[in-house]
């Protein structure tokens, strides 16, 4: 069997930022552990399936599998499948995917860049003794928790962001859980960093789902609906951020790196 295959850097402003995200359209969902397989064969921090929605509800479903398991929510993978889609045809501006457990998606076109649509997920205020031990750092101001299985962990500057060393096995024994460590600033409005190894991502380079728990929070401190982010990864990404009631849109840019075929 032959299937196609794209890999997409989104929020990718230049060549090697952003986050790297496979995408496979297939024409009828193969078996879970196939498609996990091949998103550990991948070794992207996620590989997005799509297939056109019978149901009416969405133009395509979508589902998404790190190396290790299946997600609740990606937002880089799914701007990366609007990509794909909405470059293979100029006269679309905007397409839907329905998703298991997040709901509809939207991915529209902005100029030379796209806007994601994402639910807004605001944590709640909540002890995090051991995942701050994890991190192995200070000035933690506050955390925070959101159901889904995401720890936001709000820190008083940008260099203990940037500075942060996680043991990475420490955080892995809470099992599938993205850490959110965050703080106002310099060139942008907040800067954040996300660590999810008991999903098999030691550090997420630029991670959509995070900032659909962040902005919310952050709208509320920084007293606007509207501001924009960086995600200080290695590769690193820069995001544009709106908190419109129970949304959060994020913009960003996309680039096609590879184009090809995967053999089962």
């Amino acid at each position: 069997m032959k299937l196609p295959i794209a890999q997409i850097d989104a929020f990718a402003d230049a060549p090697f930022t952003g986050n790297p995200a496979a995408v496979m359209p297939l024409d009828a969902w193969l078996d879970d552990a196939t498609l996990q397989a091949i998103a550990a064969e991948n070794n992207l921090s996620e590989t997005a399936f799509l297939l056109p929605d019978a149901t009416g509800e969405a133009d395509y479903e979508l589902r998404w599998f790190t190396p290790a398991v299946e997600v609740v929510m990606c937002g880089h993978a799914t701007m990366a499948s609007g990509h794909f889609i909405l470059g293979a045809d100029p006269s679309c501006e905007r397409v839907t995917f329905r998703t298991r457990k997040a709901g509809v998606l939207e991915v529209g076109r902005d100029g030379d860049a796209y806007t994601l649509v994402l639910p807004s997920w605001k944590p709640s205020p909540k002890p995090l003794p051991e995942i701050v031990a994890g991190l192995g750092i200070g000035g933690v101001v506050e955390t925070l928790w959101h159901e889904h299985r995401y720890g936001l962990v709000v820190v008083e500057d940008e260099s203990i962001v940037r500075a942060c060393e996680p043991d990475f096995r420490a955080l892995a024994t809470h099992g599938d859980l993205l850490t959110i460590v965050s703080a106002r600033g310099s060139d942008t409005d907040i800067v954040s960093r996300a660590f999810a190894p008991g999903g098999g991502i030691d550090e997420d380079p630029v991670t959509g789902s995070a900032h659909a728990v962040a902005v919310p929070y952050w709208a509320e401190k920084l007293g606007r609906m509207a501001f924009t982010a960086f995600q200080a990864s290695a590769r690193g990404g820069r995001l544009g951020c709106r908190h419109e009631g129970e949304r959060v849109i994020l913009s960003g840019k996309c680039r096609t790196v590879i184009e090809g075929s995967f053999f089962l």
